[in-house]
C-alpha cells in the first residue's frame, strides 16, 4: 500500500494553483475530500492555551474546541492573527497564533459570541 505521499506523488503545491490537499490532489479552494469531513461537535467550549513545547522555545497560542466549517475557520483564524498583528497557521481544526496572544484573542473570540475557557499556565 505504501504512505500516502507515495500514493499521491508527494504533490503538496503547484505553482498554478498553491497548496493542494494530499488526500484528493486538488487545490485546497476546490478540496472535495475536506468539504466532506464532518465538522467536530465538540462541547461548545472554545479552550485558549500558551504553548512552548516542541516549538523552539518559541511561544504560540492555540485554540482547540472552534466548530466551525474549514471554511470558517480558516476566516476566524485570519481575523484573529490581523488582531494580533502576528502570524499562525490551521491545522487540523486548531488554530495556532504566533506568539502570546491569549487575552487578546480570548477577548475577541467573547465579543463575537464563542464560549471562551482558558486552559494550562
Amino acid at each position: 500500500m505504501g504512505s500516502r505521499s507515495e500514493r499521491t506523488g508527494g504533490l503538496v503545491y503547484s505553482t498554478d494553483s498553491g497548496r493542494m490537499c494530499p488526500d484528493c490532489r486538488h487545490p485546497m479552494a476546490q478540496c472535495a475530500c475536506r468539504q466532506l469531513r464532518p465538522v467536530v461537535a465538540g462541547d461548545g467550549v472554545v479552550r485558549v492555551s500558551r504553548e512552548k513545547k516542541g516549538r523552539g522555545g518559541k511561544t504560540v497560542t492555540v485554540l482547540r474546541g472552534v466548530a466551525l466549517e474549514p471554511a470558517a475557520l480558516i476566516a476566524l483564524a485570519r481575523r484573529l492573527k490581523t488582531d494580533c498583528g502576528s502570524g499562525g497557521t490551521v491545522a487540523d481544526g486548531v488554530i495556532e497564533i504566533q506568539g502570546d496572544h491569549v487575552e487578546r484573542v480570548m477577548q475577541g473570540l467573547t465579543a463575537q459570541g464563542f464560549t471562551v475557557k482558558r486552559v494550562g499556565g
